[in-house]
């Protein structure tokens, strides 16, 4: 296999990483970060935004709902990023892979100094060979659990920050779909995917709609907020479906899959 080696953030949701039950969806995880550490043994340096904290610990914690109280939501997440980077670790350890944690609130972000700190973890984490697991420090941030106008989105958003901080050549954004279309697959049969788009206007975010999966509080068009976010600097944006983690590998070779957002130059 012939592949370019790159920069590449790849982002996981909720609806991915857990099943029907709420529990941790194995099959997925173990297949997603056996695919990662293969394109990465193909010298690619590859970054991981994971959500599925709250989900998570939800199970974890033997809650009967999602809580409604924020005091709550923030030890579901608590309990289940642990229970996440702990099967990271497990899944990742076995191809002899080293993982680290990052942990971003919106301040991180917006302060220079933080910013910079940031870039600079990064950075040193992929010159040693480390995959960086990222995730919205739930357990801790009232404005991305509360709050009507989150920044993050369920990651999608953050990944995009993540992408345009690192430089990254490509970011990919694995969903519950198969990528963008132009009616919603779960109501229109006759649904038509749409394989690149060039250019981000109203008419997009009119076809992308608001709702995310049941599980899962993203969208598709919080996916293509991420996807201007990141095309609008240079990443190149594609979106596809997480249960299909091994098209990871047509997506690195330039492959038709999903939906590719070009990058603006």
């Amino acid at each position: 296999m012939t592949v370019r080696k790159r920069r590449v953030v790849v982002k996981v949701g909720t609806s991915t990483l857990t099943n029907e039950q709420g529990n941790s969806n194995l099959r997925n995880m173990e297949k997603l970060t056996r695919v990662l550490a293969d394109i990465h043994n193909l010298g690619n340096e590859v970054i991981l935004v994971s959500s599925g904290a709250i989900a998570v610990g939800v199970n974890k914690m033997r809650l009967k709902d999602r809580p409604l109280q924020l005091r709550m939501k923030q030890a579901a997440a608590a309990v289940g990023q642990c229970e996440n980077m702990f099967l990271y670790d497990k899944f990742f350890g076995y191809y002899d892979k080293t993982v680290a944690q990052i942990l971003l609130n919106a301040e991180d972000i917006r302060q220079e100094e933080k910013k910079e700190n940031l870039t600079n973890t990064f950075e040193t984490l992929l010159e040693q060979g480390v995959i960086p697991i990222v995730n919205e420090n739930d357990s801790v941030s009232y404005s991305e659990i509360e709050s009507d106008e989150k920044l993050f989105s369920d990651n999608d958003v953050l990944s995009a920050v993540v992408a345009v901080l690192c430089r990254a050549d490509l970011l990919v954004i694995l969903s519950d779909i198969d990528g963008f279309y132009d009616s919603d697959p779960r109501f229109d049969r006759n649904a038509r995917l749409i394989s690149r788009i060039d250019t981000i206007d109203e008419d997009t975010y009119r076809l992308a709609g608001g709702a995310g999966s049941r599980r899962g509080t993203g969208g598709m068009r919080t996916k293509v907020q991420a996807a201007e976010l990141a095309t609008s600097q240079g990443t190149a944006t594609l979106v596809a479906n997480g249960s299909r983690s091994e098209d990871l590998y047509g997506i690195i070779e330039g492959k038709k899959i999903g939906t590719l957002f070009a990058a603006r130059k």
